[in-house]
């Protein structure tokens, strides 16, 4: 068996081709673009990358996306100001704090700040409220990166109802609520984490196997039920070619790849897995498109609903 490898930049391709004219006619019925405001604080070369490519991505599909730098010297009262700042904003439809913050701010400085952002403009759905209202199924906007992937799955055919699905990962960015998401569309849905005792054992059960832990090459051949569609959520970035070499074998195009830049991107599921899954989601290229895209729309759903439409995307 070889995975069926499910293309998330192809389909996030297309669907930021299908938004155009959404926002475009949005823009001629009000004579304003949707506008999204992004919050960038400190100097994490990561979040910098992240940012340009959110900004590039909405600009390019019609939006009015505006950036502030807010420097790594900030302190957490001025970042919740610009917060409060775009919150009473009669322009911007959409707002995102990029994370994560400088560590100087505190443990629970991040979250403080994404409960700050009203709900009708949280487009992360990273806030309490968000959260909540999603736990109670009447979702206003869902965090990008498990909308993205239930777009993957609905839009490959790929069935949630009546399957079990396993997530590994219980962050409140990925792993509660794409396990919220499985639930209300009818899957069985397990939660496994670090305490998780026999882990493979476990995923194993699953129907549908969600990866969102961070940790290179952790899901094997033998978390995987044969024929299971398989979810790579992570993008760890490996510098230490040993941990390159127990993913691929020597000669391989990805080893050679390290050799040159010195690092490789890849995600939590070994590149074995193929070998046992029915479909799978590369990295890079499979969730990580998926997630600018889900913005986007979220920014365009939250604009409709502040201009009293009924919102279709």
């Amino acid at each position: 068996m070889s995975a069926r490898i499910l293309d998330g930049q192809a389909l996030a391709d297309r669907m930021q081709q299908e938004i155009r004219p959404d926002v475009a006619a949005f823009t001629a019925r009000h004579g304003r673009p949707p506008a999204l405001g992004i919050l960038l604080v400190g100097d994490d070369p990561a979040s910098q990358v992240y940012v340009r490519n959110k900004v590039r991505a909405g600009t390019e599909a019609g939006f009015r996306v505006d950036l502030e730098r807010i420097p790594e010297t900030a302190t957490l009262n001025d970042v919740l100001a610009a917060v409060e700042r775009l919150n009473q904003s009669p322009v911007h439809d959409g707002i995102l704090v990029q994370a994560p913050l400088p560590k100087g701010m505190g443990s629970g400085a991040q979250q403080r700040v994404f409960d700050t952002i009203a709900a009708a403009k949280d487009v992360d759905g990273f806030g309490a409220e968000s959260a909540g209202l999603l736990s109670q199924n009447r979702p206003q906007l869902v965090a990008c990166t498990p909308a993205g992937i239930i777009e993957l799955l609905e839009r490959e055919k790929i069935r949630i109802a009546g399957r079990h699905a396993v997530v590994i990962g219980r962050s409140d960015i990925v792993g509660k609520p794409m396990a919220m998401l499985l639930l209300h569309r009818d899957a069985t849905v397990t939660i496994c984490h670090s305490k998780t005792p026999n882990l493979a054992e476990v995923c194993r059960l699953g129907d549908i196997l969600v990866a969102a832990v961070g940790k290179a090459g952790l899901v094997r051949k033998d978390f995987v039920k044969p024929g299971a569609v398989v979810i790579d959520v992570a993008i760890n970035r490996v510098t230490d070619r040993a941990v390159a070499a127990s993913l691929y074998p020597e000669g391989h195009k990805r080893l050679a790849t390290f050799d040159a830049k010195g690092s490789i991107l890849v995600g939590d599921v070994h590149p074995e897995v193929a070998e046992v899954a029915g479909a799978l989601t590369p990295v890079p290229g499979g969730v990580g498109p998926l997630t600018i895209t889900m913005l986007m729309h979220n920014t365009l759903r939250a604009a409709k609903a502040r201009m009293g439409e009924v919102a279709s995307t």
